[in-house]
């Protein structure tokens, strides 16, 4: 067992003293030897040997000039050519004063005289050295980051800021890079290899700010931010910051970077708030092959702004039911006649200041920030309310299909939330068709299909939403527990376009027959698609071609109005 005592750090600091006298070696010693552990080096060779075994726990080094083998001088040299040594602090021990200069301007911090001067001199020397020294390197540690040797973020900002102060008028760029898909590259190749890309990102930007003038940092795991001054070529920029990645070995597997540019930023606002537009540019940039780098625009801005103001705004609108439920039929054309057999809730934000808020608009927002799980319970109470109304007043069952995010499927709660909804609305769990959408099936897979099959199971019907959007195989059918398909929306537009390729559709919708699953085809707007699914097999037909999306009070006359006397009053559905 080891001793606890033994196990600390020593609290005397080491210094190497590099003496080939051995009466200078006592001296030395008696000196300041009850202050400070001496480690003792006869030679130029013995020292470097010494210093490459033990730089990491020296303190300092006591260097004689006049040494036997290799002089003091190419011994310093030596220390502060080397990364590993470099920061080591050297007190030069001579009587040589003309050697001082030159020692200098290698590197050493201070000087002690031959003879030597007093006791006390000498530990005042030694002391405000191992002070300074311990200073700077706590600082360097502080403002560094450790793997790449760039700043960090903060201390980043401090240096910008100091660039701006004393470049007033110079059109500079704030810069955002990163790895495309970088945690891919940790994942199948290990963090080593991680690390050694980040490295060789650290170097090509430290040269390019060396030669071209400005900062970098690595500002995250695999971002970094440069703020130099203006140029025009960015694409070349980030070539060379590219520079070399694919040789630290991925074999087929190329490292891209993309980039965001703020260009010329604006010096009024924010070093921070530079690079969060540069960081918005950089997004425009994800995944793109082609147009690796984005530039900020203020439209970005706007869109920013508007971002933040609903997302400010969301509460007030759910209090304020500011949030409207549209729904849009689907009809059944199995028959010779379409006959209406359910609908889609679709949501809508009337906003009393900017009226109409597009869906496309808030829902990427709120699903980005997990917002969208309380407005889905919103949609959900207020779509099964309608269905109860349309009960009580038409004698009408309407099943109703509402959204289900991939986020709600988490929700340990969730089957107990929909049976609570039915209950207090009075309707039958059937009533309620549940939309999951493609790619929800493909995280977590064993999770989130228990958590359907007990959806099922209280009677609710699952539709799979999305269908053909490309992120699973149509023999993942056979495995999913689902009662509808729904095929993506611009899946059909693209069978349908100036191609007419629609030999896929048709075999997605027989192999989903086949399974006994029947298909629902949405965004349908013309006659021609309308037949031409029809005469595919496929089973309902939802679009423009039979309605737009209807507020509620709309939708109930289009209800009594078109269909009532078609519709069957136990509920119709595939």
């Amino acid at each position: 067992m080891t001793d606890k005592k033994t196990f600390r750090i020593s609290e005397k600091r080491r210094i190497l003293l590099v003496e080939d006298d051995i009466v200078c070696q006592e001296m030395m010693k008696a000196s300041i030897g009850e202050t400070y552990s001496v480690v003792i080096a006869e030679t130029g060779e013995e020292a470097l040997e010494v210093i490459r075994a033990q730089h990491e726990t020296l303190s300092m080094v006591l260097l004689d000039l006049n040494l036997p083998g290799i002089t003091g001088i190419d011994v310093l040299s030596r220390i502060k050519s080397d990364p590993a040594s470099s920061r080591l602090p050297v007190i030069v021990m001579t009587s040589d004063h003309e050697a001082e200069v030159e020692c200098l301007t290698l590197g050493a911090i201070d000087f002690i005289p031959k003879p030597y001067p007093a006791s006390k001199v000498i530990l005042a020397r030694i002391l405000r050295t191992v002070e300074l020294s311990e200073d700077r390197e706590t600082l360097r540690l502080t403002e560094r980051d450790q793997l790449t040797g760039l700043y960090n973020k903060e201390f980043f900002y401090r240096y910008a800021a100091q660039l701006d102060l004393y470049h007033k008028d110079a059109p500079v760029d704030a810069i955002v890079f990163d790895v495309n898909h970088f945690h891919t590259i940790n994942d199948r190749f290990g963090k080593a290899r991680g690390n050694e890309v980040l490295k060789r990102i650290a170097v090509n930007a430290t040269d390019y700010v060396n030669e071209a003038g400005g900062i970098v940092c690595r500002s995250g795991a695999d971002t970094f931010l440069l703020y130099c001054r203006h140029i025009d070529d960015h694409e070349a920029l980030l070539a060379r910051l590219s520079a070399g990645l694919d040789d630290v070995g991925f074999g087929k597997n190329r490292v891209r970077l993309r980039m965001g540019v703020y260009v010329d930023a604006d010096k009024t606002i924010d070093i921070e708030r530079r690079f969060d537009r540069a960081k918005m540019a950089a997004d425009t940039a994800r995944d793109h092959l082609t147009a690796p780098v984005g530039f900020f625009d203020h439209s970005m801005r706007e869109a920013e702004i508007l971002e933040e103001q609903l997302i400010d705004d969301f509460k007030a609108a759910i209090s304020q039911k500011q949030f409207a439920v549209f729904f849009q039929p689907k009809f059944d054309v199995r028959r010779d006649e379409p006959v209406l057999a359910s609908a889609e809730a679709l949501v809508r934000w009337k906003h009393p200041k900017l009226g109409m808020v597009s869906p496309g608009v808030f829902i990427p927002l709120f699903e980005k920030n997990g917002l969208i799980q309380e407005l889905d319970h919103y949609v959900w109470a207020q779509t099964a309310a309608h269905i109860k109304a349309w009960k009580d007043r038409l004698k009408i069952t309407l099943p109703v299909s509402v959204n289900v995010s991939r986020i709600d499927l988490y929700d340990p709660e969730l089957t107990e939330r929909f049976l609570d909804i039915a209950k207090k609305n009075k309707i039958s769990t059937e009533d309620l068709l549940l939309e999951i959408t493609e790619s929800a099936y493909t995280e977590k897979t064993d999770f989130i299909i228990k958590t359907v099959k007990d959806l099922r199971r209280l009677g609710f019907r699952i539709e799979m939403d999305d269908f053909g959007s490309g992120y699973s195989s149509l023999s993942m059918l056979s495995n999913m527990p689902i009662d509808a398909l729904k095929l993506d929306m611009q899946f059909i537009r693209s069978a349908f376009s100036q191609r007419k390729d629609t030999r896929l559709l048709e075999a997605m919708i027989g192999l989903a027959r086949s399974f006994g699953v029947p298909t629902i085809a949405e965004g349908v707007e013309t006659a021609e698609q309308y037949s031409n699914l029809k005469a595919m097999g496929c089973d309902l037909i939802q679009g423009y071609y039979f309605s737009r999306p209807l507020p509620a009070d709309e939708f109930e006359e289009f209800i009594v109005k078109n269909l009532k006397k078609n519709l069957k009053t136990e509920g119709v559905l595939c």
